[in-house]
């Protein structure tokens, strides 16, 4: 991981949840010259967002080139590619080899339904949890965290949270002056602490 820029390969699908791509992404942008992103869909072309907005795939998963760091979102649409074969073998053929995988919300569900949570700690969005929490065989879930960090793969909870677990991230990747100073400049008030979780309680996690 000491290529920069790092390629961010973001993953896009009908009913992604926009903040939790754009919200990482705004980030990653405020790193000059460390990280390029791409977004990638099962095909190339306009992806509709939860919210309605349409972004463009220039990617596609069959052709795309392996990510450093594969970013999967979570959102509405996770409801139904969780039993999509085919977009989970596509999803786990491309993400597998990227050196880190970061899934944000229930976006760690397509990955536990891919087979690519087995045998790490995950997090997911707590309104979500139980859900998020069905799939994959043996993934520990980790019901109170913000985020959590488990050798190459980083999981959110939900929406906002991809914010603070991106600006970890980058302080892991590119040094804490990086994330300190991407984080001012969008004037986001980051939280630190990856146990801090009042949504966990709030839906009975604990």
């Amino acid at each position: 991981m000491e290529r920069s820029p790092r390629n961010v390969g973001i993953v896009l699908f009908d009913d992604f949840e926009l903040l939790d791509v754009f919200g990482p992404a705004e980030l990653l942008s405020r790193v000059p010259g460390q990280y390029v992103l791409t977004y990638i869909a099962p095909t190339v072309g306009p992806v509709r967002s939860s919210q309605g907005i349409e972004v463009l795939a220039t990617d596609s998963l069959e052709n795309a080139t392996t990510a450093d760091i594969a970013l999967v979102p979570g959102g509405a649409g996770t409801r139904g590619l969780v039993d999509d074969t085919a977009f989970l073998a596509q999803l786990a053929s491309w993400a597998c080899p990227a050196p880190l995988i970061t899934p944000v919300c229930t976006g760690s569900a397509l990955l536990a339904a891919a087979g690519l949570l087995e045998g790490y700690r995950a997090t997911s969005n707590k309104r979500a949890f139980s859900w998020a929490a069905s799939h994959g065989a043996d993934v520990t879930w980790v019901p109170q965290a913000r985020w959590v960090h488990d050798r190459d793969r980083w999981t959110s909870s939900g929406i906002a949270a991809g914010m603070d677990m991106t600006a970890a991230l980058i302080g892991h990747l590119s040094g804490e002056e990086a994330a300190v100073t991407a984080a001012r400049e969008i004037e986001l008030e980051v939280h630190s602490d990856p146990d801090w979780d009042p949504f966990a309680a709030h839906y009975g996690l604990s």
